[in-house]
Order: C-alpha cells, then sequence, then structure tokens
C-alpha cells in the first residue's frame, strides 16, 4: 500500500513539472482589442517566415500560451531565449513594445540584416513603440500607422471572438503588406546606390542620371548633407525633370536653392514664354521641381537659373 501510494505521488509530481510541448511556428498573443505593437510583432514573424498565419493564437490563458513558440504583448515575461516579448510588466524599464521586441531579436539573431533593421526601426517600428508606450501623443489631423491599424478594431465593443480574430488577421495582413513594401524599396535603393555614388564623386553642382532612379536616400547616406550639388536632372516617364535638392535628408521639404519665383506654377505656353524654351511643361508653385520635355530643355531651364533669372 505505501509503495503504491509512493509510485501515485511520484507519477503526480511529474505530470505538474512536466513542460508543456510547443507547437513550432505558432504565435500567442492576447485577445479582446488589438494595437499595433502586437500585430507589427506578428507581421515581422510572418515576413521572415518564422510562424504560420493558421497557427496564430489569441488567448490570455497561459495553458494556452505556453505551448506557443512566440509570445507577443501577453504573458508579463520578456525573455529573448524563449521567445518570450512582453513590455507590461513592471520589471521591464525599456522603452520597447513587442514590436521593437521582436524586431531587435529577428537582428541579434542574424534573421535580418543590420540594414534592413535600420529600415524597419527608422521607418516604422520606432514610432509603433513610442506611441504603444505613450511617449507620443496624439496630434490633431495626423494619421499615424498605429491609428490606421486601430481603425481595424470593430466598432462595436460586444463583438464576439471570432469577429475580433478575424479583425486582427486582416490588420496583419496589411502591416504585413507594408512591411514588404518597405523592403522592397529599400532594395531598390540599394540597386541603385552605386549609379548615385558615381555620379556625387564629380562632385558638380547638378546630378545628371540618364534612368529614373530612386537618389534622395542614397546621396544623403553617401555625404550628401556636405556635397555641393544643388539639382538632380532625371528622366520622368517619357520627360525630364531637373529638381533641386533639400540641405539635408531631414529637412526634405526645403531646399538649397530654388527655381526662379517668375517660373511658380507655371503650366505649359506660360511657362514657356517666361522662359523661352519650347519644352516647358510645368514648374511646382513650391520652386523644387519642374518638367520639360527633354533632357536638353531641362539643361537649358538650369542654364537660366544659373544666371539668376528673377
Amino acid at each position: 500500500m505505501g509503495d503504491r501510494w509512493i509510485e501515485r505521488a511520484w507519477n503526480n509530481l511529474r505530470r505538474k513539472t512536466v513542460q508543456p510541448e510547443i507547437v513550432p511556428r505558432s504565435f500567442g498573443t492576447h485577445d479582446g482589442s488589438f494595437h499595433a505593437d502586437e500585430v507589427t510583432a506578428c507581421a515581422l514573424l510572418l515576413l521572415v517566415d518564422l510562424i504560420d498565419r493558421d497557427k496564430v493564437i489569441r488567448t490570455r490563458k497561459m495553458t494556452k500560451l505556453r505551448t506557443c513558440e512566440y509570445v507577443c504583448d501577453v504573458g508579463g515575461i520578456y525573455d529573448p531565449t524563449t521567445k518570450r516579448f512582453d513590455h507590461h510588466q513592471s520589471s521591464y524599464e525599456g522603452k520597447l513594445s513587442s514590436a521593437g521586441m521582436v524586431l531587435k531579436y529577428l537582428k541579434d539573431n542574424h534573421v535580418m540584416s543590420q540594414e534592413l533593421y535600420r529600415h524597419f526601426h527608422h521607418s516604422l517600428v520606432r514610432g509603433v513603440d513610442a506611441i504603444d508606450n505613450g511617449m507620443m501623443p496624439a496630434h490633431f489631423g495626423f494619421c499615424t500607422f498605429s491609428m490606421v491599424i486601430g481603425n481595424f478594431v470593430p466598432a462595436q465593443h460586444d463583438v464576439g471572438p471570432s469577429v475580433l480574430y478575424q479583425s486582427f488577421l486582416q490588420a496583419v495582413s496589411f502591416a504585413h503588406g507594408h512591411l514588404t513594401r518597405l523592403k522592397e524599396k529599400m532594395l531598390v535603393v540599394q540597386q541603385y546606390r552605386n549609379a548615385v555614388k558615381e555620379e556625387m564623386a564629380k562632385y558638380q553642382k547638378v546630378l545628371i542620371f540618364d534612368r529614373s532612379m530612386p537618389w534622395l536616400e542614397s546621396f544623403f547616406e553617401l555625404g550628401g548633407k556636405h556635397h555641393p550639388a544643388q539639382f538632380i536632372i532625371m528622366p520622368s516617364e517619357n520627360k525630364w525633370k531637373l529638381r533641386a535638392i533639400p540641405p539635408t535628408y531631414d529637412r526634405r521639404m526645403e531646399v538649397r536653392m530654388p527655381l526662379p519665383p517668375s517660373w511658380a506654377g507655371l503650366i505649359g505656353e506660360e511657362l514657356q514664354e517666361k522662359t523661352q524654351v519650347k519644352g516647358a511643361i510645368f514648374c511646382h508653385k513650391g520652386q523644387f521641381l519642374s518638367i520639360w520635355r527633354t533632357k536638353e530643355d531641362a539643361l537649358q531651364a538650369l542654364q537660366l537659373v544659373w544666371k539668376g533669372v528673377p
């Protein structure tokens, strides 16, 4: 009798201490309303193919969360080694939300390159973290990515769990698409970086490209802040543009040298008459961009700018 009792007690102890079996490629987060941080965290893991969409679980039941390979924004644990990414517990004093935690995990574990990490951090995740942690106030008339994600939450408060689950997946799909486009844009920028570098090496006051390409990011990453260039000339569909260069990337709504004020807002014949350039098409009223029929027309217009046409 004593031996059987000891055996039963031992088996009960083993059942209590046995670790739950982790479901590979699963993702757990809390149920109910959702925010941009856990949506973005989920989208990031989908983007790098570490989780499956059909293994996304929304619950606060710890028994279920313990079976998930990744757990975000719930559980009270921040431990990248066990793939737990919560920031609500008092023991965590950092500035990351679950989105920033997952992004850092992907970088630290070499799942994502340093360059892609920086691109996602500066273009999206930094703001998601700041808003979720209350460090970035909302401004009337301005819509953030976090606000857009928030609009996926049903307006009706008494909807059932299945409706909220589908709404969460819709938000994840939107975030995944946005991340995909951000990545694709970065890769295209990288593709043309050498072409921008070669043109910058001429150290002239105008950068001339014979094909349309993204140039602004590479220009400033390659030291454009201290480069003498004031304008670029580049194809734009079947026309050519003459565009003024900003002083810095952060001040890209400004220009180093504006186009003549007398050109501002003129279209077609009006601009042709003012410039005496037959291929004149349009000059933006902000005096930073003008469109011309040919490359030679754009170069002719630039000569007028250099001469200080009023």
